[in-house]
């Protein structure tokens, strides 16, 4: 058995359960963006502009992070795709909604957005549509970045337990870090917003372990 390759593992995981990870994803997707837009489109109270710091001028305005900002709605599918045990989909999915409601009450609670960049996005077209269903609220924390690194430690996992090699391994963390980067080259975000994100994905990931049975 130690002689099958790794990725021989992945196809039957894939296959597991896939009724219920159709079901869930969709809904737990639709749910999810039901109630982003609509805290960023009715704050209760004053909107707070997020302070730009010495990372944001160093980093600045890179146009083809756009690319890498939305892959993130297909690297978030990925811990669900590979899972084949019901009790760590369970537990994925409650931890993956506890971000998600966590994320929210904060924006509800305290709305912000990032300041009004010196940028004339009509020079950009691939963002109109990213500009025409996302303002820059909601900003503190990102959730992009909390979401990056929640999944990436989920697949961190999901791959030892494969026993898969340290290139897959080090192309999960590259794939989180141009994520990452790209909430501030596409100036959806601030370097503030990314460090708070990435710590609320981290405590996430780290409340919502699978159980010992799978791990």
């Amino acid at each position: 058995m130690d002689d099958i390759p790794w990725y021989r593992g992945i196809p039957p995981r894939l296959a597991a359960h896939w009724r219920l990870k159709l079901t869930w994803v969709p809904l737990f997707m639709a749910a999810f963006f039901l109630g982003y837009f609509l805290v960023l489109n009715h704050p209760w109270s004053r909107v707070t502009i997020m302070p730009v710091t010495a990372l944001d001028r160093w980093i600045g305005f890179h146009p083809g992070s756009l690319a890498l900002y939305v892959s993130l709605w297909l690297y978030v599918l990925l811990p669900t795709a590979l899972m084949d045990d019901t009790a760590e989909l369970a537990v994925h999915a409650l931890a993956a909604v506890a971000l998600a409601v966590a994320g929210l009450a904060i924006f509800f609670c305290w709305p912000t957005a990032v300041p009004p960049w010196d940028i004339d996005w009509s020079r950009y077209a691939a963002f109109a549509p990213l500009k025409a269903v996302d303002a820059s609220g909601n900003a503190c924390p990102s959730l992009h970045a909390a979401f990056a690194i929640f999944s990436a430690a989920w697949i961190g996992r999901l791959l030892r337990r494969l026993r898969a090699p340290w290139l897959p391994r080090a192309l999960n963390g590259c794939w989180c870090t141009g994520i990452l980067y790209s909430t501030i080259a596409t100036r959806q975000h601030v370097a503030v917003d990314l460090f708070a994100g990435a710590a609320l994905g981290g405590i996430a990931a780290l409340l919502g372990r699978p159980p010992a049975a799978v791990n």
